[in-house]
């Protein structure tokens, strides 16, 4: 057995380090018909496509009807490609596309992610990682119904249930962040609408996928993480050297944020910058009457646009400016109700641009100190719903049931710590290398002199980046921009004047990041309707056949629902990973850790604990989150200032309180249990 292990890990290095060799041998070969004056779109084409290409010929020859392959890969992947796969699974389009970004936009807070997530792979290593191997099972749901089953054939199905509706619910939400990476690269990239990159992107997941279950997806998700990694590393590196002289981004990092941060201070007491946020402050202010003066001047506003239409189309105007003002119209609310939601979003945008910069390098940044505590609370909050998220998340802890022994999976786990890390101090750096970009290369550029990639981005729908003259004077202010964070790692090359070859490399690592996520949350997903609910709720005497072929087929219907959903546009990808993550937390990490650690724990507290976390985790997004409140016009109070981000700070302390209440208040488990956790336990 170790002798063939062994044989099979040689042959899984030759494999991946020729798949590496030809990577740099294809990014020349790009990088020199890009020379020869090569159609720059065209590039980015042939890197999206071959590379989907090699996932769906891997994909192809790793398909199997075998259950024991499709659900966990034969229990047999070594320990570095396990951590990977595992860092292919965890980095998705929010690590390689939304972490810079947010670093870029946030400065200090967008450590917190940095922190968290990192943070959350010592609890996945201590915590969990060896006892949910040794107890084995192809579902995090599995491992629930037997902890609480008290030794009864398939488990506790209560239990079975509710941790099925909490795994599909915080994966659905995951795998919706991802498919809308995938819209995006797709529609910059390739030029088409983003509810046909969407669906591009649903065709690159289903390859990956679909025939192999598991065992595609992780040779899969090795193969992108080679992808995603040198993407990642080549940009940061090269942006690096071409603007401050030194191939290791990180020792620019600290000059570069001193240049930053001057640049900041000078802004706020430029002219045109003030001239520009009173502008700003203006519109508010009119958005503010206008609220007030609700419904007459919803139909005064709707006249008006109405009769400047018009006087364009009378007078012959420039096509754009007819067009613009036809958007303009269309997109005007349907009614005084729709009208105030709007208005007020539009008035706190307003404000919030017309407020002076914020110093990257300030942690808190507030006028006042109960807003600056309010913040620094929120800081640690998100920093501890993120760890405990990322001990949590059901297509993370599936992985650890692929490695042939419990030795092996926590040395997956440590891989996965430094595959994933080798990104994470990059990120900094580069979201710092971009903003210098824009402070310095931007900032104070006339309008008639802009850079070629202003125009490109500016087309996107939904618009990622905006760029307008607000204050008349034709030069470029740091307050006329509009910047989307999850543009900025995309757009990067592009911003430096890097060649071509280079942004179509970003894109292709993009999308494996994207990709490769997507796959393990759809399939953990498919697997636990088609394993914990079709087989031990509907058809125990289902053959392994039948329930691959179910599995296939829920991952299909699946597929297709989220892509619907993510049509609808919900949030910006951070924003619904965070959610994710305090969903999982909420939900899963009381009853893992009470499950394994307290023997006293019950069935019925593990279902209340499950309940009653998912249920105030979602009541706190559901109220507080504009998606939601603009559907259904509720609105709740932020409890102690809580962002709906960090709604796991409820969620967690009410699914633990719950969880022990009711297990202390109910009969003591069967002796089983009580063995079963001396086993996992055990040495």
């Amino acid at each position: 057995m170790a002798e063939s292990q062994s044989r099979f890990r040689r042959r899984l290095l030759l494999y991946y380090g020729l798949f590496t060799l030809g990577l740099f041998g294809f990014i020349g070969m790009m990088g020199l018909l890009e020379r020869t004056n090569a159609d720059a779109l065209w590039l980015g084409y042939v890197f999206l496509f071959i590379t989907i290409a090699i996932y769906a010929c891997i994909g192809l020859l790793c398909r199997t009807a075998d259950l024991h392959e499709y659900y966990v890969a034969g229990r047999r992947v070594p320990a570095m490609f396990n951590g990977m796969a595992i860092a292919a699974d965890w980095m998705s389009a929010a690590s390689f596309i939304g972490l810079a970004g947010i670093l870029f936009a946030s400065g200090y807070e967008g450590l917190a992610y940095v922190m968290g997530w990192t943070g959350g792979y010592c609890l996945v290593a201590f915590l969990l990682a060896p006892y949910l191997r040794k107890y084995g099972g192809y579902t995090i749901p599995d491992f629930l119904a037997a902890r609480y089953g008290n030794g009864k054939p398939g488990g506790n199905l209560p239990v079975r249930g509710i941790a099925v509706v909490a795994a599909s619910l915080c994966s659905f939400v995951y795998l919706v962040a991802q498919i809308q990476g995938v819209g995006l690269v797709v529609t910059r990239f390739i030029g088409v609408d983003f509810a046909v990159g969407i669906f591009f992107g649903l065709a690159g997941i289903l390859v990956c996928s679909f025939l192999g279950g598991m065992r595609a997806v992780t040779w899969t998700q090795v193969a992108q993480y080679i992808v995603l990694i040198v993407a990642f590393l080549v940009t940061v590196s090269m942006i690096a050297w071409k603007h401050h002289g030194g191939m290791v981004p990180q020792l620019s990092y600290g000059s570069v944020l001193a240049d930053i941060d001057k640049r900041e201070h000078e802004l706020l007491n430029d002219p045109g910058e003030q001239a520009v946020r009173e502008v700003h402050r203006r519109e508010a202010i009119e958005l503010q009457e206008r609220i007030a003066r609700l419904p007459e001047s919803f139909d005064e506003k709707r006249d008006e646009l109405s009769q400047r239409l018009h006087e364009l189309r009378a007078r012959n105007a420039p096509l754009r400016e007819i067009k613009a003002l036809e958007r303009e119209r269309a997109e005007y609310p349907a009614d005084p109700a729709a009208a105030l939601q709007q208005w007020t979003q539009q008035r706190q945008e307003a404000l919030a641009r017309s407020q002076p910069p914020v110093p990257s390098t300030e942690p808190y940044p507030s006028p006042s100190e109960a807003e600056r505590k309010t913040k620094r609370l929120n800081f640690v909050l998100l920093v501890f719903c993120l760890m405990l998220g990322t001990a949590s998340l059901p297509h993370i802890l599936t992985r650890l049931y692929t490695t042939p022994s419990v030795k092996e999976t926590r040395n997956s786990v440590a891989w996965a710590v430094f595959c994933i890390a080798l990104l994470y101090i990059c990120a900094p750096t580069l979201a710092a290398l971009v903003k210098y970009e824009f402070l310095h290369h931007l900032v104070g550029t006339p309008y008639a002199q802009l850079p070629d990639w202003v125009t490109q981005w500016r087309r996107i729908d939904p618009p990622v980046f905006g760029i307008r003259d607000v204050n008349g004077d034709g030069i470029v202010q740091w307050a006329e921009l509009m910047i989307q964070p999850d543009m900025i790692v995309l757009a990067a090359p592009e911003i430096a004047g890097l060649p071509y070859v280079i942004s179509g490399l970003v894109a292709a690592g993009a999308l494996a990041a994207a990709l490769s996520t997507a796959d393990g949350l759809l399939l953990t997903i498919a697997n636990a309707l088609s394993h914990d609910v079709f087989y031990h709720m509907v058809d125990r005497n289902a053959s392994h056949q039948r329930r691959v072929t179910t599995a296939k087929i829920l991952l299909l219907g699946v597929a297709l629902f989220a892509s619907y959903v993510t049509s609808l546009r919900p949030g910006n990808i951070l924003f619904l990973v965070g959610a994710a993550f305090s969903l999982a937390a909420s939900s899963f990490f009381p009853v893992l850790v009470l499950g394994i650690f307290w023997k006293r724990t019950t069935a019925a507290g593990a279902f209340a604990g499950m309940l009653a976390g998912l249920t105030v985790s979602m009541y706190y997004i559901f109220v507080n989150y504009p998606f939601f409140t603009r559907m259904t016009g509720i609105f709740g109070d932020r409890w102690f200032g809580v962002d709906p981000i960090a709604s796991g700070a409820f969620g967690v302390p009410a699914g633990f309180a719950v969880a022990i209440v009711v297990s202390l208040l109910t009969p003591r488990n069967a002796p089983v249990i009580d063995r079963l956790v001396t086993y996992l336990r055990k040495g």
